[in-house]
């Protein structure tokens, strides 16, 4: 009887204290902090989609359960929608340029002046997809890598979401977008990051279109992909030739080609941040880039010069997606240029416009961007972005 009766005692004493503590104003149950969330395990990319070029257009379309046919009388017309634009300025030192307004910038579509419909200063929050090269080429960089995805997250808004891709012979989506930075340690801490190793391919350009077309499809906002690699692709066959970066004829046409990659970063308006773990190539000076940044990059001439053709492609793709190329051993830390990344997605303005043809035919549209005179910026400043953009037929 004693036992039960002190059994009863604390039950009265805790039914007392829940009362007290709910009149005193204690937080409702469902404010409470939740749980932690568990890592999602990871998804391959790519598995059930098929690629099929169209003849008409020339663009390697993704198929899946839920695609649509081409029109029935083969006409292609695409409706233009908003043109999104990310741009950073950097002063000469390398700092950020902020506070600029829609009327700082002008902007061109084949040369003709666009009229700015809408002007981000990265009021919305951003998608970033952190897009890691484990294969066993640069995998000994992942300790070092660990580190600096938390750095990535430290610098970026708290309102930015971060999705984590892995890939080797295959791309793996690790964590899905999210603002959760503890999940985004473990997704770096993931025993599943260490087994995508043992292959020894690295499918680099493959991992990108499929980031890219997966992941960042219907979202709306800042948009950028960074990735991680030494450049050394195995799955698309680049060559010295230029051509190898064409779509193939026959059979081949339907295997994804580098033009099928920038097209579909230069569809969605996706800023692309590449750090490439070798050394800057002796003749690939800022200066030489900014030279030929409307021209082929791998040329005869660049063979010349020892730069590497692998190298040569991830500058060529940033070319075109008016992203930046990061070389870690020049700065020699991961952790700052994935730190100089966030600041520059922080830092980026986003001019949308509608083209003036309303509809057009599918192909590239060349960009400009020109900084107003009355500009507050200082001389030398650096304004970044894409100088193009695809019209794709299937929009």
């Amino acid at each position: 009887m004693s036992l039960i009766r002190s059994r009863t005692a604390l039950y009265l004493l805790a039914v007392f204290f829940l009362q007290h503590e709910s009149a005193r104003g204690a937080p409702p149950q469902e404010n409470r902090p939740a749980k932690s969330e568990k890592l999602p395990r990871p998804i391959p990319l790519g598995r059930d989609m098929q690629l099929e070029r169209d003849p008409a257009s020339g663009e390697l379309r993704a198929i899946t359960k839920d695609s649509s046919a081409a029109p029935p009388d083969g006409a292609i017309h695409s409706r233009v929608t908003l043109v999104q634009v990310p741009c950073t300025v950097a002063a000469p030192d390398g700092t950020q340029v902020r506070g600029l307004t829609q009327n700082d910038f002008r902007l061109f579509e084949d040369g003709s002046a666009q009229e700015i419909a809408s002007f981000e200063a990265s009021a919305t929050p951003a998608s970033i997809a952190l897009v890691i090269d484990a294969s066993p080429s640069i995998f000994h960089q992942l300790a070092e890598m660990r580190g600096a995805a938390r750095s990535l997250g430290e610098n970026l808004s708290p309102a930015d979401e971060i999705a984590v891709v892995s890939f080797s012979s295959e791309a793996h989506l690790l964590l899905p977008f999210s603002k959760n930075r503890a999940l985004l340690d473990r997704a770096i801490e993931s025993k599943y990051l260490a087994r995508v190793e043992n292959s020894s391919e690295s499918r680099i350009y493959e991992s990108v279109f499929l980031a890219a077309r997966e992941l960042f499809q219907g979202r709306t906002g800042r948009k950028a992909l960074v990735l991680l690699t030494d450049g050394q692709d195995s799955g698309l066959g680049l060559s010295w030739d230029p051509r190898s970066a064409l779509p193939g004829a026959g059979a081949a046409a339907q295997r994804l080609a580098f033009d099928d990659v920038a097209r579909e970063l230069g569809a969605d308006g996706i800023a692309l941040f590449i750090v490439s773990t070798e050394n800057r190539p002796r003749g690939m000076t800022p200066e030489w880039l900014d030279a030929h940044r409307g021209e082929m990059l791998v040329t005869a001439d660049a063979r010349k010069q020892n730069m590497p053709n692998y190298t040569l492609y991830l500058a060529e793709l940033a070319r075109r997606a008016g992203g930046q190329l990061y070389f870690l051993r020049e700065i020699g830390n991961l952790s700052e240029i994935y730190r100089r990344i966030a600041l520059a997605i922080s830092a980026q303005y986003t001019l949308g416009f509608y083209p003036s043809a309303g509809t057009a035919r599918p192909g590239w549209r060349s960009l400009r961007v020109d900084l107003a005179e009355r500009a507050d910026v200082p001389p030398g400043s650096k304004l970044t972005y894409r100088g193009s953009y695809y019209v794709s037929a299937f929009q």
